[in-house]
C-alpha cells in the first residue's frame, strides 16, 4: 500500500519536473553553453516566474530523486 503511494507522487513529481522544465526560457542555442549569451556578454540575473520556476526544478528534481531511493529501499 505504503509502495502504491509512493509511486503515485514519484508520478506527480515527474509531471511536475518535466512541465517545470519545459516553461524555462529557452537558451540561445549552442553558443549558451560556451558562455556567448544573447546580452552580449553581460551577467543576466533571473527574476520573477523565472526564478521561481528555476528552484521549483531544482526542489522537484531533488524530491525525486529522494522519493526513488525510497522505493528503491521498500522494492
Amino acid at each position: 500500500m505504503l509502495r502504491t503511494i509512493l509511486l503515485v507522487i514519484e508520478i506527480i513529481i515527474s509531471i511536475s519536473l518535466i512541465a517545470a522544465i519545459l516553461l524555462q526560457q529557452r537558451g540561445s542555442g549552442l553558443g549558451g553553453a560556451f558562455g556567448a549569451g544573447s546580452s552580449g556578454g553581460v551577467y543576466y540575473q533571473k527574476r520573477g516566474i523565472e526564478k521561481v520556476l528555476f528552484y521549483a526544478t531544482i526542489v522537484l528534481s531533488v524530491a525525486f530523486l529522494l522519493i526513488a531511493l525510497i522505493i528503491l529501499r521498500f522494492t
